[in-house]
């Protein structure tokens, strides 16, 4: 993939091998002169160590022990997310266990995202309408041969009774954004993207790519 007029654009590795993920960071950067790569781009396999790069107890540790082991293996920057829901009700849970939320049988018999959804749904089945506030947080966490930062992003909300809307990934059906009646996934991608937690987080993220990737003018 090169750049403009020729020119061979400088790769910034993002450590996911989630395509929804991969798509959404690559959209929110597409204005900015370099290759935002997968790890199948590079032919990275996917290794059985991967499921437990993300051992800590908050979101910054999280993405920076991805974005190490990935910046190891590829020698090139890399740009690692770790995010997740809080839910006030719950304590601030499923946190950085989002992910891996619902039981295993759960997982098995709906697949990872709707298991969560109904999984969620029933610990907040007594939960009044006004006590299901809730956030989506990223970390993201870059680092190349120099050195490493981690940024910020999160976006207040609550929780619908019950799924809604096609769009989006993970627990979009059921977060509705602060000043919106609809969930993400109902929201047009574009609504999505101004408001999430991720787009937050990587917009944080562009003066140490432009400062340690962009090439200078």
């Amino acid at each position: 993939m090169g750049g403009k007029g020729g020119v061979t654009l400088p790769p910034v590795l993002v450590a996911t091998r989630s395509p929804h993920k991969l798509r959404e960071i690559r959209d929110l950067l597409s204005d900015l002169a370099i290759r935002v790569l997968g790890p199948t781009d590079l032919g990275l396999a996917e290794l059985p160590e991967e499921d437990e790069l993300e051992p800590f107890d908050t979101f910054a540790l999280n993405a920076m022990s991805k974005a190490k082991h990935f910046h190891v293996r590829s020698g090139i920057p890399t740009l690692a997310d770790d995010s997740g829901l809080c839910v006030d009700a719950l304590d601030g849970r499923p946190g950085v266990r989002t992910k891996r939320f619902a039981p295993p049988d759960w997982v098995e018999r709906w697949g990872r995202d709707e298991a969560n959804n109904r999984w969620l749904l029933e610990k907040l089945s007594d939960v009044a309408r006004d006590r299901r506030g809730a956030r989506y947080r990223c970390a993201i966490a870059l680092t190349d041969a120099l050195g490493h930062e981690v940024v910020e992003g999160a976006v207040e909300g609550s929780i619908a009774r019950e799924p809604r809307g096609s769009g989006g990934f993970g627990y979009d059906p059921l977060f509705i954004p602060d000043g919106e009646a609809e969930t993400f996934a109902e929201l047009p991608a574009s609504a999505k993207e101004e408001k999430s937690h991720r787009s937050r987080a990587v917009r944080s993220a562009r003066d140490w790519l432009l400062e340690h990737v962009v090439p200078g003018p």
